[in-house]
């Protein structure tokens, strides 16, 4: 999940210039959540479109599943999860610290720090596996960065686990799900609106 401002990128490890930090409102599966956001890290105005579509078009996760939110920024899909799956576990990974520390404080005020975890990507033990990996992939980071990014977090998926991705057409949405398919994985377009496609992908084992 992930626009830069005019001093640094959101997938910056340390932004720079000032926090100032906002309270903003967002409205997922019918409820609304306050979350706190700030300068440097992505949708600080306010929930962006393609995860607003990504969320409007996925099912809340049932029973007790292990999730990751990749990318998690200050936490609106982590944090919109653990609050309408009560059995759910998530980590949520990004390398923003700014970031990191927003999604940790909402999850406090939220009343689910007890499910969230907040995590840089090397905080996550190898031997983690997910049933649902959920995410706004940052894709100016580029295409090979991008690339090697998926199959290492895609690898981490249980047999028959599923990722959503949300992915603007004009950055290349459609290409990115043919590169999935020839990676291995069964991927199909489970929506379109708004100018994104929401991915969702499988490993074929």
């Amino acid at each position: 999940m992930m626009t830069p401002n005019q001093t640094s990128h959101y997938f910056s490890e340390h932004p720079s210039g000032a926090e100032m930090r906002r309270t903003i409102t967002a409205r997922v599966w019918g409820r609304e959540l306050r979350l706190i956001t700030a300068s440097g890290v992505f949708a600080a105005d306010g929930l962006d479109l393609g995860t607003a579509v990504l969320l409007r078009a996925s099912p809340i996760p049932e029973g007790n599943p292990r999730i990751l939110d990749l990318g998690c920024g200050y936490g609106s899909i982590a944090l919109a999860i653990a609050v309408h799956s009560p059995g759910a576990l998530i980590d949520a990974v990004d390398v923003n610290e700014r970031a990191l520390a927003l999604c940790r404080d909402n999850a406090v005020a939220l009343g689910v720090a007890d499910r969230v975890r907040v995590l840089r990507p090397e905080g996550v033990d190898a031997g983690t596996r997910y049933d649902q990996i959920w995410s706004n992939p940052p894709i100016r980071i580029g295409k090979q960065a991008l690339h090697e990014l998926l199959l290492t977090w895609l690898a981490r998926l249980v047999p028959h686990g599923v990722a959503r991705l949300v992915v603007g057409k004009n950055l290349g949405a459609d290409p990115l799900q043919r590169w999935l398919i020839e990676q291995g994985f069964g991927c199909e377009r489970a929506a379109s609106a708004k100018g994104f496609r929401v991915l969702v992908v499988r490993r074929n084992d």
